[in-house]
């Protein structure tokens, strides 16, 4: 049904669960490793693999990390809570049941304000938190042999346990009612803005193509004019900003064409197909799930002390809704400059590039622009690009320097994310610096009089605009190394021309 129409009768009410997997050095429960990528099963122990005598213990960093984010997204911090066992079938949990928090969660009652820019003008969304709790990541299993890489079809399966166990906070919002036609935006703009705030954090690289950050959107129809929901559908691990904001969409345009059908919405957990950005049946969840929780006995209760908890909120950095009202005024940017920034997710980058040395303005050239592009091209984020803001500053002072011109940093941008090393390296490897010498450059201009004997003549006769075809020659010649406007000047000296 198509979205316009199904929001005519309808009104979306969303929830968000967004689990961030913490950058500790050690896994929640034990001391081991935690390194993305590596060799599959290499990471585990008699712990994280469930061997019989084997007890956890709470790793103390990722407590102070959970805490950390409950204060930035302004919630209650419990002066005591218990870890809790999570009792269900997991394939990848070795324990076959996953520790958590139940009834008693760590961080409560918060709220984090996002902004949605609509044709009216920027709308402004108080997204509640209910709560953060902390638990474990499980495990990854890959089927394979079959064409979808689900169970369904697959000839075999494989486990990876490296993950099992890795530090989660699971961040659960309040059902989020009255977006109307921005419920898809609204989703992708509370993600993103918690993805910023974990960042400035330091908690975690909450990179989403790796899954250290990762959203399960729920989605319900109410008729409007109704008090009560409708039926949720859960899609499950959606890894994307872009890909939120289209889960939600399709889910409204599905349950929107099941209802005006005269069908039923099932309330099930679904999956989300980058390919076709539609949704797919996981498993049902009509019945209430029994998890049959109860507190874990191997895990003493964790109480932080408050004055503990005052230490960590006096500490906080400056987080991202601040510092973006500080760049505005310290850049003297528009407010569509900084939306620019926000939508395009470089804020930050932008930033940090600003800090390396580089002008605000030739930050925000080079991530908005030249790597934007290359991003939309690789198909990822901008985050996810193999090049540095301390790299992006040091292309943009080697143009400033006048030792490269904007082409030959572009090529310098290529091979740095090429990964042929830093720009200083990738310029001599490719020999890629200007050459601005009057004895490397007369060569040069020379040939290109001699060769553009008739726009040398029209530049002898005062038209001086026909420079700039002399200047292209020497440009070709030189392969685009030659500094442009030096050549220039020895162009019009040659010709005893004033410039």
């Amino acid at each position: 049904m198509a979205y316009d129409e199904v929001l005519r009768g309808y009104e979306p009410v969303l929830g968000l669960e967004t689990h961030v997997e913490l950058g500790t050095r050690s896994k929640m429960f034990c001391s081991c490793a935690t390194a993305f990528g590596a060799e599959p099963n290499t990471q585990v122990c008699p712990v994280c693999l469930a061997l019989p005598g084997s007890l956890p213990v709470v790793n103390g960093v990722a407590v102070e990390s959970a805490i950390r984010l409950g204060l930035a997204l302004n919630c209650s911090v419990a002066s005591w809570c218990r870890f809790a066992r999570k009792n269900y079938f997991y394939p990848d949990m070795p324990k076959n049941y996953q520790i958590s928090q139940y009834d008693e969660p760590l961080c409560f009652d918060g709220h984090l304000d996002i902004t949605v820019d609509t044709p009216d003008g920027p709308r402004e969304f108080r997204i509640e938190i209910e709560r953060v709790h902390m638990e474990e990541d499980t495990g990854k299993t890959a089927h394979m042999g079959g064409a979808t890489g689900r169970i369904h079809g697959a000839e075999y399966s494989i486990v990876d346990y490296n993950r099992a166990g890795i530090p989660l906070l699971e961040i659960v919002t309040r059902p989020i009612e009255n977006t109307g036609d921005l419920a898809p935006l609204v989703a992708r703009a509370y993600v993103s803005e918690l993805r910023e705030l974990v960042r400035s954090l330091g908690i975690s690289d909450v990179r989403m193509e790796e899954g250290s950050m990762r959203c399960d959107v729920n989605v319900s129809l109410m008729p409007r004019g109704a008090t009560e929901w409708g039926t949720r559908s859960e899609t499950k691990n959606v890894n994307s900003l872009r890909s939120v904001e289209r889960a939600v969409r399709h889910e409204i345009e599905r349950q929107g064409g099941v209802l005006s059908a005269g069908g039923r919405v099932v309330q099930e957990t679904r999956h989300f197909q980058e390919n076709t950005g539609g949704t797919v049946s996981g498993r049902s969840k009509e019945e209430a799930q029994d998890y049959r929780y109860f507190p874990d006995p191997d895990l003493v209760p964790v109480a932080p002390a408050a004055e503990w908890v005052e230490e960590l909120r006096a500490a906080l950095p400056e987080l991202p809704a601040a510092r973006r009202r500080r760049i505005k005024a310290e850049w003297n940017l528009s407010d569509e400059e900084l939306r620019d920034l926000v939508n395009a997710d470089a804020i930050g980058l932008v930033a940090e590039t600003v800090e390396a040395g580089a002008p605000p303005a030739d930050a925000r050239k080079w991530w908005l622009n030249e790597l934007s592009r290359r991003a939309t091209e690789a198909g990822t984020e901008l985050s996810a690009l193999a090049i540095t803001p301390a790299q992006v500053a040091r292309v943009a002072a080697l143009v400033a320097e006048g030792a490269l011109t904007n082409k030959l940093a572009r090529q310098v941008v290529e091979g740095v994310l090429a990964g042929e090393g830093d720009p200083d390296a990738v310029v001599e490897a490719r020999g890629l610096k200007v050459v601005n010498d009057d004895s490397a450059l007369g060569a040069a201009v020379d040939q290109a009089i001699a060769d553009n004997a008739d726009a040398a003549e029209k530049v002898r006769g005062g038209k001086v605009a026909a420079a700039g075809a002399l200047v292209g020659a020497v440009m070709k010649a030189t392969r685009g190394q030659a500094d442009a406007g030096r050549a220039r000047q020895l162009i019009l000296e040659r010709l005893g021309v004033q410039g």
